[in-house]
C-alpha cells in the first residue's frame, strides 16, 4: 500500500465528516469541539494521546482510525518505533484480532515515511 492508499482511507474520513457537518451540524460541530479539547495539550501531550488514540483504534479494528492517527502521532512528533509499541500495547490488550491490525499501521508508516522523503 503506497501513500495514495492511505490517502484514499484519510479522504474518506473528512469526505464523511463534511456530509454529515452537512446533515447534521450540530452533532458534528460538538464531536469536533471536543476532539479538539480533548487533545489539546495538558497533562498528556498530543503526541502522547495520539499514540493512545492509534492504540485504541488498532484495538477496535477501525483502519480508517489506525491511519488517521499514525498521521497525527507522527505529526506530532512520535517516531515509528512508538507507533509500533503502541500498537503492540492494543495486542497486549484485545489479542491476536489487534495484531493483525498492525498490518495497516505498518503499511501507513511505510507510506508516510515514503511522502515524507519526497518532500
Amino acid at each position: 500500500m503506497d501513500y495514495d492508499d492511505v490517502n484514499v482511507k484519510l479522504l474518506e474520513i473528512e469526505e464523511l465528516l463534511n456530509k454529515l457537518g452537512k446533515e447534521h451540524p450540530k452533532e458534528i460541530s460538538a464531536f469536533s469541539r471536543f476532539l479538539r479539547e480533548t487533545l489539546d495539550n495538558k497533562a498528556l501531550t498530543t503526541r502522547e494521546k495520539e499514540l493512545i488514540a492509534l492504540a485504541l483504534g488498532i484495538s477496535a479494528g477501525c483502519e480508517w482510525c489506525i491511519y488517521l492517527h499514525a498521521q497525527k502521532a507522527l505529526e506530532a512528533g512520535a517516531k515509528p518505533e512508538e507507533l509500533i509499541e503502541a500498537g503492540l500495547v492494543a495486542v497486549l490488550m484485545a489479542g491476536g484480532p489487534a495484531l493483525m491490525h498492525l498490518i495497516p499501521l505498518t503499511k501507513a508508516i511505510e507510506a508516510f515515511k515514503k511522502e515524507h522523503e519526497k518532500e
